[in-house]
Order: C-alpha cells, then sequence, then structure tokens
C-alpha cells in the first residue's frame, strides 16, 4: 500500500491504511463463523430430509459423516499434540497425545457401533456436525498459525487464508459442481466448511499479530481492539445479507437456492482481503527475523518517522535475542487459568446463540423472516455492548465486569429456560436473550481475551495458544452438541426446549465462581508484576 508522507511522525494514513486491511481478517472470522445462522433450517432440509427419501444413499452419507468425524478427531488431536509437547516435553506430549487418540477412538466407536441408519439422534448428531464444522477447520488453523507465522511471514499467511476463505465460500455454495472429492453432497460441503475453517484459525491469530507489530506503541492497544471489533461487526453484516436475502423468496426457494447465496456472499470481502493484501508490506518484526534489516528500517519509517526507526530496529533485534522459558516456569494454576477462562467463555453457551439465534427464534414462534430480523437485534446488541467494554474495562477493572457478566448471562438463560419449560413464549424471551447478549459482550466476550493477553508473562507469551486451541475445541463441542439437546424427543417432553439452556445458566454460576477466586486482576499491573503475582 504506497503513501508518499514520510515525515519525523510517521505516516498516520498509512498505519490506518495497512490496520484496516489486517481488520478484514477479522471481518472475515466473523461473517465466516456466523454466516451458518441463517440456513441451519435449509441445510437441514436440503442434505438431511432428503436422506429419508433414499436408505442407501441414507446410509453412504452416514458413513461417510463417521469417516470424517475419526478423521477430524484424529487431526485436531495431533494439532493439539504439539501444544501439549511444547507443555509437559515430548516424551509425556507423545504419550498423552497417543492416551488421547485412543480414548477418542473408544468413546467415538461405542457412539458409531450402530447399523447407518437416519434415526432422530444420528439427523441430530449430523446436523450438529455440518453447523459445526467450520470449528475443526478453526482448530487445525489456530495450532498452525504460529508455524505459518514464522516460515510463511505474517502478509502471506494472511494471503493464505484468504484464499481458504474464497475457496470454501464457493465450495459451500455449491458442493454438488465443486465435488472433487467423490463424496456425498453433504461431505463435500462440510469438507469446504472444515476449509473455511482453516483461514478463520489462522486469521484469528495472524490478523491481530501484523496489527500489533505494525502499529505505533502509542496506539496499539487501541488498533488491535478494532479487530474484535472486525469480528463483530462482520457478524452483523452477515446477519443483514441473510435477511435480505431470505426476503427474495418463500421457505421453498430458501430450502433450495437461497442458503447457496448467502455463503457464496462471502466471496465479495474474501476476493477484497485477497487482492489489497498484494499491496501491503510485510511487518519489520518478521523481515528482521529473515535478516531483512533494511526492507524493515524502510516500513518502519513511514509507520514511526526517521527519528525513531532506528531506535526501534533496534528493541526489535534484542526482543528477538530473548529465550523463551518453559510453560510450566510458573507452574499448573496459570495454565489452568488460562483454559477454563477460554473454556468457560464458550460453556456458558454464546456461540449457541450466534450460530443458532434464528432457530431459537423459530421455537419462540416466529416465521423465518422475522427470527432473521431478530437476529439482526441480537447482532447489533453485540456490537453495541462490545463497543462498552472497550471503553470501560480500564475503568472498572476485568474480574467485576467478568463477575457480573457471568451472573447476567446465568440469570438470562435460566430464565429463557422457564419461559420454554413453562411454554410462555413472547417479548420476556426475546428480552432475555438480549440481556444474555449484552451480559457476554460488556465480558467474556472481550475481557477474556484481555485477560489471556495479560495474565502470561513475555517469557511463556507462546503458552496462550493452549488456551486458544481450548477455546476452539469448547466452542466445537457446545455448537455440535446443542441439537443433540434442543431437539431430542424426550428432552423436549420433559422440559420443552428449556433444557439446554439451565445447562448454559450454571455454567454461567460456575464461571462467576471461578472468576472470583483463583483468577486476578490485571488491571494496572505491569507483565514484570503479573510474573509477581503466580510466583507467589
Amino acid at each position: 500500500m504506497k503513501d508518499t508522507i514520510n515525515s519525523n511522525a510517521g505516516s498516520k494514513t498509512f498505519v490506518m491504511g495497512l490496520t484496516l486491511v489486517a481488520t478484514l481478517g477479522g471481518l472475515l472470522f466473523g461473517y465466516d463463523t456466523a454466516v451458518i445462522s441463517g440456513a441451519v433450517g435449509s441445510l437441514q432440509a436440503f442434505f438431511i430430509d432428503s436422506l429419508n427419501l433414499d436408505n442407501g444413499e441414507a446410509s453412504i452419507a452416514i458413513m461417510e459423516y463417521r469417516t470424517t468425524v475419526y478423521v477430524a478427531i484424529f487431526i485436531v488431536l495431533l494439532s493439539v499434540g504439539g501444544v501439549v509437547i511444547k507443555l509437559v516435553g515430548r516424551t509425556k506430549g507423545i504419550i498423552s497425545t497417543i492416551i488421547l487418540l485412543a480414548g477418542a477412538y473408544f468413546i467415538i466407536s461405542k457412539n458409531f457401533d450402530s447399523e447407518p441408519i437416519l434415526d432422530e439422534e444420528t439427523a441430530n448428531s449430523l446436523k450438529g456436525f455440518i453447523v459445526s464444522s467450520a470449528l475443526i477447520g478453526c482448530i487445525i488453523g489456530g495450532s498452525l498459525g504460529g508455524l505459518i507465522s514464522k516460515e510463511m511471514g505474517r502478509k502471506r499467511g494472511l494471503i493464505l487464508a484468504a484464499f481458504l476463505f474464497t475457496i470454501s465460500a464457493i465450495g459451500s455454495a455449491i458442493p454438488e459442481l465443486m465435488n472433487i472429492f467423490g463424496v456425498e453432497n453433504v461431505t463435500s460441503f462440510i469438507i469446504y466448511r472444515i476449509i473455511g475453517g482453516i483461514g478463520v484459525g489462522m486469521a484469528s491469530m495472524l490478523s491481530p499479530m501484523y496489527i500489533a507489530e505494525i502499529a505505533p506503541p502509542k496506539i496499539r492497544g487501541q488498533l488491535v481492539s478494532w479487530n474484535q471489533f472486525a469480528i463483530i461487526f462482520g457478524m452483523l453484516v452477515i446477519y443483514f445479507v441473510n435477511y435480505f436475502i431470505a426476503k427474495h423468496g418463500d421457505q421453498t426457494w430458501l430450502n433450495s437456492t437461497g442458503w447457496r447465496w448467502m455463503f457464496a456472499s462471502e466471496t465479495i470481502p474474501a476476493t477484497l482481503f485477497l487482492v489489497l493484501l498484494w499491496f501491503v508490506p510485510e511487518t519489520p518484526r518478521y523481515m528482521v527475523m529473515k535478516n531483512q534489516d533494511s526492507s524493515a528500517l524502510k516500513v518502519l519509517n513511514k509507520l514511526n518517522g526517521t527519528d525513531q526507526s532506528a531506535r526501534i530496529l533496534d528493541e526489535i533485534k534484542e526482543t528477538l535475542k530473548i529465550k523463551d522459558a518453559p510453560w510450566l516456569s510458573y507452574g499448573w494454576l496459570l495454565i489452568t487459568v488460562g483454559i477454563l477462562l477460554s473454556v468457560f467463555q464458550q460453556f456458558v453457551g454464546i456461540n449457541v446463540v450466534l450460530y443458532y439465534a434464528p432457530e431459537i427464534f423459530k421455537n419462540m414462534g416466529s416465521g423465518t423472516e422475522s427470527s432473521l430480523l431478530q437476529t439482526i437485534i441480537v447482532g447489533v446488541v453485540n456490537l453495541t455492548f462490545t463497543v462498552l467494554a472497550i471503553y470501560t474495562v480500564d475503568r472498572f477493572g476485568r474480574k467485576p465486569l467478568m463477575i457480573i457478566g457471568a451472573l447476567g448471562m446465568a440469570v438470562s438463560m435460566i430464565a429463557l429456560g422457564m419461559s420454554f419449560y413453562l411454554e410462555s413464549i413472547g417479548i420476556g424471551a426475546l428480552i432475555f436473550m438480549l440481556l444474555y447478549t449484552a451480559s457476554f459482550a460488556m465480558s467474556w466476550g472481550p475481557v477474556t481475551w484481555v485477560l489471556l493477553s495479560e495474565i502470561f508473562p513475555n517469557r511463556i507469551r507462546g503458552a496462550m495458544s493452549i488456551a486458544v486451541a481450548a477455546q476452539w475445541i469448547a466452542n466445537f463441542a457446545v455448537s455440535w452438541t446443542f441439537p443433540m439437546m434442543n431437539d431430542n424427543t424426550w428432552l423436549n417432553d420433559q422440559f420443552s426446549h428449556g433444557f439446554s439452556y439451565w445447562i448454559y445458566g450454571l455454567m454461567g454460576l460456575i464461571a462467576a465462581f471461578f472468576v472470583w477466586k483463583f483468577v486476578p486482576e490485571t488491571k494496572g499491573k505491569t507483565l514484570e508484576e503479573m510474573e509477581d503475582v503466580w510466583n507467589e
């Protein structure tokens, strides 16, 4: 991205331009993960309900689904295994990974040992996997992000992510025509969603990394926070896109054609991202890692001004000399707190709301168009309170926001579950949903990332990757299992769709207790002071 301004103060236009390009990765993160929300019912009708018409095709599809689950979980555990090896050492890590693989195979085999028949349980499980399949790719992409950033660079890593976004958008929209795998169409769709998820996982790490490495120190925090804003904004954009696509036809058209346009629409921001990335430079830090000091200095001159660039270049060289310490240098408590922060962020059920919101509103009695419009309201509330959190996290502290937010989510989910249980679905249920979203957006959404960036001292900064991996795994688990609970006939006979929301409400209560008891307040503390906290 060319910029002719080159003064002692650096070029603000150049910095802002690079930041906006990088935040497109965050926007596509939100866009790709939330696009599924408007298509859940159509995907069930197109891929799952149609299997009831052909038992032979259904058997093949179910066997491919089971095989995909085996392969996906195998790859995920191998990806996570690299993180485990870094945590506990090579020998223990390999043994732990083998045990995890054996345990996963045993558990899955026990659940998949029946004949491949499309009964209710299998249909619900397949539906959950279709919706959550992109998250398998997110785990893989997130695990590979560190390696890609070192070997390919930040810029080329983002180019690869943009390419994967584009391929996934096209393949998900027309899985029959793009079926180069020789599998059932539903399996082809799942594969392309996983490919897109790999791009999301990579972008979730590389976009904020790129921004942090090109941003001048005085405005680094503000610019990096744009990435979180871009993720939520991307979700809101696709909610609008889904709504206007749905308005173009009836439910039959939506089930056969409309959902394709929802996924195809991602090619527009993905192509824009791919094109713009060719015009941005690599980050100075990566250039220094590759002994390209003169090129790094040229970029620093434009970013920070000629009077500071030489000093910053020397600082980059010094930081690259710092050796990483073992991840357990500060004990298991720090690692456990990081993992549980990530896990509870997902176990409170936020992505059930973000991915299944239209289906939830349909359970409340709304039609397709109304449910998509209500989902837009959820997106607006999510965006608004995320901005509020950005401006209040340094004023009120991390722990108060996290505890209040967790309690707000718990009350909202328990009340929403009670509304379903009592079959008293009305404006109150919508209010509980919006209160839940607001509680998450002003606390566990952005503040979890603030805490994760602050609780890990510089010497074991890489240990944050195990918390990120845990977050994607928890996200996948919650998204996959929601239809198994929400669409289960026996549970609905007993609790009328209320059961799953009570589970998430209970998780909110546990999360509040966990933060109160075990998470230290990081407001106003330097990273050096955080080292003292964990060494006490």
